[in-house]
């Protein structure tokens, strides 16, 4: 079964954890919208969904453990 991400014009099933709040705290240098890193953000597009389910595995611990 083919990874939804390698199909050209395909929408991955995973959905981006964006929330419109935009701002990087300086501290963490977290989102404080989604808690993704500029890395993580700038990726994002171009992650397959194995990679962004890692990424959201990362936001969810960030979640219960800031810092």
């Amino acid at each position: 079964m083919s990874d939804a991400a390698s199909i050209p014009g395909a929408v991955s099933p995973v959905a981006s954890p964006c929330i419109g709040v935009c701002r990087i705290d300086p501290d963490t240098g977290w989102c404080l919208g989604c808690l993704r890193s500029l890395d993580e953000i700038a990726a994002w597009g171009t992650l397959d969904d194995a990679a962004k389910r890692h990424v959201l595995a990362c936001v969810a611990l960030r979640r219960v453990s800031p810092r």
